[in-house]
């Protein structure tokens, strides 16, 4: 069952990096607990979960480029990563995912927990074409079964981050 964290709970919320540095800027935003498991880490659990609209619901993608080192991607939970896009986008001739065994060391955040706000260091950071023209979306806020719903706009501030074509629907 979805929980909007207020203002009162945020204070006795463990607060994450992303979250913090969110607080810093002074952006608003909205926090989303939901329970999990660790069978259920991906973008369908929280579509399953939250009772957001489901194309607000984005995910984080790291990937290693053979220019440019790390490049993190976030794409609606609906669609797939290009990695030929991302490449074109992020000046770089190739792409691959990260392995998973890398995930922690090189963003500080773990597999279903990974948030876009707040990584060790600022990467290059791409989100969806699509994401520009939505009035909200919600990505984790790092850590799992805690997500945060913010303005694209003003989450692109607190990333550096570029809007791009860099998706493939399912199939």
């Amino acid at each position: 069952m979805l929980k909007k964290v207020d203002q009162v709970k945020k204070a006795k919320l463990q607060k994450t990096n992303a979250i913090r540095l969110v607080d810093k800027m002074k952006i608003s935003y909205q926090l989303h607990e939901y329970p999990w498991d660790e069978d259920h880490l991906g973008a369908e659990a929280v579509f399953e979960t939250l009772t957001a609209p489901k194309e607000w619901i984005f995910k984080t993608i790291v990937t290693t480029g053979d220019k440019t080192g790390i490049v993190v991607a976030c794409i609606p939970g609906d669609s797939e990563i290009d990695l030929k896009k991302l490449a074109i986008a992020s000046g770089n001739k190739r792409l691959a995912l990260l392995p998973l065994s890398e995930l922690e060391k090189t963003t500080g955040y773990i597999r279903g927990g990974c948030s876009p706000i707040g990584m060790k260091k600022l990467y290059p950071t791409y989100f969806s074409k699509r994401a520009e023209q939505m009035e909200r979306i919600i990505v984790s806020a790092g850590k799992r079964g805690l997500q945060i719903e913010l303005d694209p706009l003003d989450l692109q501030k607190v990333t550096s981050a570029t809007f791009a074509e860099i998706e493939s629907p399912h199939n």
